[in-house]
């Protein structure tokens, strides 16, 4: 319990002294929304196109923050991003959110990546937590619609990945380059039922319950391999999987997001167990300085150690202490933090650095914010630690 209470302590601090400020001070912009960059090396862009995943997140960080802590700093950083996200991210002819905007708020990417939609609903759904406001709740439920409108597979279930800004058919539907080009994946599934379970928190709607069981179903029977415990990440329409490559970060994510979702449903009595051979198996990843690496492929294996892998490495051992009661896993989370704040705390300009390479040095090519780079992973895994 001493162990418990140390982690959540350097935890909070962590969320409340460093990466919050961070995004407050540095990335705030005061003509509205946030700037779209800051790379490696810690130069400020400006004019950078800014990402409605990044702004989607940041949207859901600080309405968390304040649900959490009750500190009025954290509620204005939250009207102040709902108010640039609804204004300029929503596409108000056509229904759902643009995937990416220029600094003045001109969409230059309308896509409807479906991975995005559900970051969308899943900031305007805590926002609503935070102050009440019907019309971000029915903001997310007009997003949600949609998705259920144009999206679902009926044949088969589960989401495609992407369509145009008028919700047909596009040929290319990758999230990003790294990704494999096929209708359905690992990645957009666990950041739907994510949004769809912050959601059905505040909107008990018989139809969004429906889905969302339907998309634990869908974990449970599609994408969690019943031989390894790791996740399938890339499937063609009817759910065959299209590679055998295993993202150590991503399978202990959903080890705890799915434990969350059948929590909500009122059923986690077969959940438990699977949570914790997922946990299990991604400990394949796990090093003996107590980080995660990255991920392998069919080729080769990524020692890469990301920021946004150690956040979920530390909240996944963490749930899994939580149901199993093994203190093993509380122990691997404070080894896994205890790595985290040797190696990947920017303690001279703040935040997290992007990764450390295989060789102990710091990645400072990638974004310390960016597109992909926000308070999301690390500041949801503090706060998951710190509130219970």
């Amino acid at each position: 319990m001493q162990e418990l209470r140390k982690l959540q302590r350097e935890l909070k601090s962590e969320l409340t002294q460093n990466i919050l400020p961070y995004w407050q001070n540095k990335m705030f912009d005061p003509d509205g929304g946030f700037y779209g960059r800051i790379d490696g090396k810690e130069k400020l862009y400006k004019n950078a196109n800014r990402g409605v995943v990044m702004n989607a997140r940041i949207l859901w960080t600080f309405s968390s923050a304040y649900n959490i802590l009750k500190d009025d700093k954290y509620l204005k950083i939250a009207q102040h991003a709902y108010e640039y996200f609804v204004k300029y991210f929503t596409d108000k002819e056509y229904g759902g959110v643009f995937w990416e905007l220029d600094s003045n708020g001109n969409p230059v990417n309308t896509r409807k990546q479906l991975y995005a939609q559900g970051f969308a609903i899943y900031g305007l759904s805590e926002y609503y937590r935070a102050v009440n406001d019907t019309d971000a709740l029915n903001e997310a439920i007009k997003i949600f619609d949609c998705m259920e409108k144009y999206a679902l597979d009926r044949q088969y279930g589960g989401y495609v990945e992407a369509l145009d800004r008028k919700w047909q058919q596009i040929k290319d539907m990758r999230l990003s380059d790294k990704d494999d080009n096929t209708p359905k994946s690992m990645n957009t599934h666990l950041h739907i039922l994510e949004p769809y379970t912050n959601l059905l928190r505040v909107w008990k709607n018989e139809r969004l319950k429906k889905a969302h069981k339907n998309l634990i179903k869908i974990f449970c029977e599609k994408i969690i391999s019943t031989e390894t415990y790791h996740q399938n990440l890339f499937f063609d329409m009817a759910w065959n999987p299209l590679s055998k490559a295993v993202s150590y970060g991503h399978d202990i994510e959903c080890a705890w997001l799915l434990y969350e979702a059948a929590e909500l449903q009122g059923n986690t009595k077969n959940i438990a167990s699977v949570t914790l051979n997922i946990v299990n198996a991604a400990t394949e990843g796990l090093q003996k300085d107590g980080s995660m690496i990255y991920e392998k492929t069919d080729k080769h294996i990524v020692y890469d150690r990301h920021w946004w892998v150690q956040a979920e490495t530390i909240a996944g051992f963490y749930y899994a202490y939580g149901i199993s009661g093994n203190e093993k896993y509380l122990h691997y989370a404070v080894n896994t933090w205890n790595y985290v704040k040797t190696h990947l705390i920017d303690k001279a300009n703040g935040e997290w650095f992007w990764s450390i390479t295989p060789d102990g040095t710091i990645n400072n090519k990638d974004d310390k914010a960016g597109f992909w780079k926000c308070p999301y992973h690390n500041g949801r895994m503090c706060m998951e630690i710190i509130k219970s």
